[in-house]
């Protein structure tokens, strides 16, 4: 494509000598500008991928994909519709799940929680809590002993053994007014699943003392937690569950669950982008700046090899390859340093914040407990081609100019 003499030239003039030092700092700010660009733009999309799949994945450790439940009523008789719904094709399982808020009195000082029965079996089943044990046996998750997020233990300074008060929202009726309706609970597991919501605010507890504490019928749910065999395949799943099931029962699925949380991930990722790519163009510039400068530098050196005999096309590649070689190389190295950030992030943050001696990434803000970067290969890719395909039309224009001198006026008025 590039003959010798092309490539000769091209490099050559990459080496600036001392008086068109101003020409080499020019593209030497342009290699940068486009190096931290596509580093930058690969490393906040990593993280956001990151964010993302960590986020979705400790929702949906938790919780099942889709819920079926009862309009302001809980589900009579679970077990009739649990078999219903998992006869279904694509249904793993389906979980009865007593949810209900509550209030915390535990040595004297309160807190709202959010109160979920579950059978001990389906309990043990979930791997992001077997896993996220940090005290306990999870063989004590029964009967008045309950689990609860390490966060939680940390704020009121409880351990395993502890009791705590819980509070029903609705109370017993009495002559003297409604009478708040409380119970005793030991603490018989402490988890970290990661997030810091769950850690904070949750108490899971058996779901037959759940049963007797909101003083609901045996066999009875708030809902049912459904996982489905494939959850790329939901909306097919979803509708056929919903042709066989009763019109009473309503379905909605993790997407209706955490619409905000969907929606606010995807306008800032794409936001990102935009804005990202916008420092990739602005080294680009400096890529046409620096280029035009250097062909009007070298118009007495263009003249010069007109006259032996170059032909327009040669001066054309070798300005092409001039400033593309900037921008290929810049591309290649920014690739390497935002991969490499991206893949050790989480130490770089830790050492940063032990550095600066400040917070960087607070779980009870951003949700997860570590900032999580998952580098995906084919937005590298991408990345790496806009690049390169932004700095090569950015040699474009200087090129064509070169080209088209008239090598008697350079000489004449070179």
């Amino acid at each position: 494509m590039f003959s010798p003499f092309e490539r000769l030239i091209a490099f050559r003039y990459l080496r600036a000598r001392k008086q068109e030092g101003f020409v080499s700092v020019i593209a030497g700010f342009s290699f940068f500008g486009i190096m931290l660009g596509v580093a930058t733009l690969i490393i906040v999309m990593s993280v956001m991928n990151g964010f993302r799949q960590e986020l979705f994945s400790h929702i949906l450790g938790l919780n099942g994909h889709m819920n079926a439940y009862v309009a302001g009523a809980p589900i009579q008789n679970y077990q009739d519709l649990k078999q219903k719904i998992e006869t279904n094709a694509g249904i793993q399982s389906a979980v009865p799940i007593i949810e209900g808020q509550g209030l915390l009195n535990i040595n004297g000082a309160a807190s709202g929680a959010l109160i979920r029965g579950i059978t001990s079996h389906d309990f043990l089943l979930k791997k992001i809590f077997r896993d996220g044990i940090v005290a306990g046996d999870m063989m004590d998750f029964t009967d008045n002993k309950v689990a609860i997020g390490n966060k939680l233990a940390e704020k009121f300074g409880i351990f395993i053994g502890d009791e705590m008060v819980i509070m029903a929202p609705k109370g017993k009726a009495s002559p003297f007014g409604t009478i708040p309706r409380s119970q005793r609970f030991e603490v018989g597991l402490i988890f970290d699943v990661g997030m810091y919501e769950y850690n904070s605010g949750f108490v899971f507890m058996p779901l037959e003392t759940a049963q007797k504490f909101y003083r609901m019928q045996d066999g009875s749910a708030s809902y049912l937690e459904i996982t489905t065999t494939d959850i790329n395949d939901l909306n097919s799943i979803k509708s056929n569950l919903t042709k066989d099931l009763d019109d009473t029962i309503l379905l909605y699925d993790w997407r209706d669950a955490n619409s905000s949380f969907v929606n606010a991930l995807e306008v800032e990722r794409n936001v990102m982008f935009l804005i990202l790519t916008l420092i990739i163009i602005v080294a680009a510039f400096n890529i046409i700046s620096s280029m035009i400068m250097l062909v009007k530098d070298k118009s007495s050196d263009i003249a010069i090899m007109r006259t032996m005999g170059a032909s327009r096309r040669s001066m054309l590649k070798i300005f092409i390859l001039t400033g593309a070689s900037i921008g290929i190389t810049g591309t290649l190295c920014g690739a390497a340093m935002g991969i490499a950030f991206a893949q050790n992030i989480e130490t770089l943050r830790q050492w940063i914040e032990g550095f600066t001696g400040t917070e960087l990434f607070s779980d009870e803000i951003y949700f997860l407990s570590q900032l999580p970067a998952k580098i995906d290969a084919g937005e590298v890719a991408s990345v790496i081609l806009m690049a390169i395909i932004l700095s090569i039309l950015a040699t474009l224009y200087p090129a064509w100019r070169a080209a088209r001198l008239n090598p008697v006026e350079a000489l004449r008025y070179g």
